[in-house]
């Protein structure tokens, strides 16, 4: 296992967790409970995870807005204090190194929260000759609580309003009488909050929202069925569906590229790539499904009329949908509705479809 520990480690091991490095940490990638079951409970009710797995660093000082500034290729101005906002990371050649999560907590202080891509080498860029530290902050955890009565639970347990928590935006409090940050993020389409939290109260907060969630349909959520849900809702996970290969138009992450904005690292390759792309983030409904043997399990190349038009990066069985999908790359100018051919360890047919294949509920 990893060198990063979450302190959260025994309990996801009493709930039957077969443990996997994600990270450089152990994460539950499956519990004793169904996968289905627990997305199931994400849709229905809400569903808690532990995703202290990725990277936390801390931006401070007098130079820390000029540098996320840089770093990243979103407009920063609307990033105020006590707001966050999504943004890729980009490599000098326009590719995507990593995507992250930026809160603004102070005017000369970011968290930022980063998956597994290469952000080290665009922050030591940034940083140069500015007045900033970065520091790694291990002792933070991150727990999501994501589903439609996740703000009930919150709410109920906090003095502040969380349910008047605007998406993108996170406020210091303290749920279950502990100190926390509540986030108003997450990754399964459905409206959801992420919880940071030291790692001495971290633990109390999981068992608190576990124990007032019991008789409501909330359960836990492993990364098997948080994987289920973000391919439902058509969210990018890095370097599955987006890497240094794709760049942010691509991947369909246009829209977080601020117009009109100043230098950042990569721009002139972004703007180069902008309009010439050889593939777009897409998605289809494959013919393949219990009955005729297994889903297709990703890494298949689709072809239209007997050409190849683009390939499988991550599909599944949605029994919320009762339909075999996938997220993929196709050729641009590929429309919604064309028959294509799937082949690769499972042959079939399948349908290009309008992404995501679940509406969002994240706003």
């Amino acid at each position: 296992m990893g060198n990063r520990v979450s302190v959260l480690t025994s309990r996801h091991e009493a709930l039957g967790a077969t443990m996997a490095d994600w990270n450089d940490m152990g994460v539950a990638w499956t519990y004793a409970t169904d996968p289905d079951k627990e997305a199931d409970a994400c849709r229905n009710a809400a569903a808690l995870i532990d995703l202290s797995g990725l990277r936390r660093e801390h931006v401070k000082g007098p130079d820390a807005a000029a540098v996320v500034d840089y770093l990243l290729p979103r407009n920063m101005d609307v990033i105020y204090n006590g707001k966050s906002g999504y943004s890729t990371i980009l490599t000098e050649e326009g590719g995507v190194a990593d995507d992250v999560i930026v809160y603004r907590l102070a005017d000369d202080h970011y968290l930022i929260a980063s998956g597994t891509g290469d952000s080290d080498t665009a922050m030591k860029k940034a940083t140069a000759g500015k007045d900033v530290t970065v520091e790694e902050d291990d002792n933070l955890h991150i727990l999501a609580l994501q589903g439609p009565i996740a703000h009930e639970i919150l709410d109920a347990n906090s003095p502040d309003d969380i349910a008047d928590l605007k998406f993108f935006h996170q406020i210091e409090t303290t749920v279950f009488g502990v100190p926390a940050i509540v986030s108003r993020t997450g990754f399964t389409g459905e409206r959801g909050y992420e919880v940071i939290a030291a790692a001495d109260v971290a633990g109390d907060i999981w068992d608190a929202i576990l124990e007032a969630g019991k008789d409501k349909g909330v359960l836990p959520l492993s990364f098997v069925g948080l994987n289920m849900l973000r391919i439902e809702a058509a969210l990018l996970f890095h370097p599955f569906d987006v890497s240094e290969n794709e760049s942010a138009w691509e991947a369909g992450l246009g829209w977080s590229v601020g117009k009109e904005k100043g230098d950042y690292i990569g721009k002139a390759a972004n703007e180069a790539r902008k309009g010439n792309e050889t593939k777009i983030f897409s998605g289809i409904v494959c013919d393949a499904d219990v009955a005729c043997g297994e889903p297709i399990a990703g890494g298949e190349k689709i072809f239209a009329n007997g050409e190849e038009v683009g390939y499988v990066t991550a599909a599944l069985f949605s029994t919320r949908l009762n339909k075999s999908i996938a997220l993929c790359y196709l050729k641009p100018g590929t429309a919604v509705g064309t028959k294509v051919e799937v082949k690769g360890a499972i042959d079939c047919t399948a349908t290009v479809s309008e992404i995501p294949f679940i509406a969002s509920k994240m706003r």
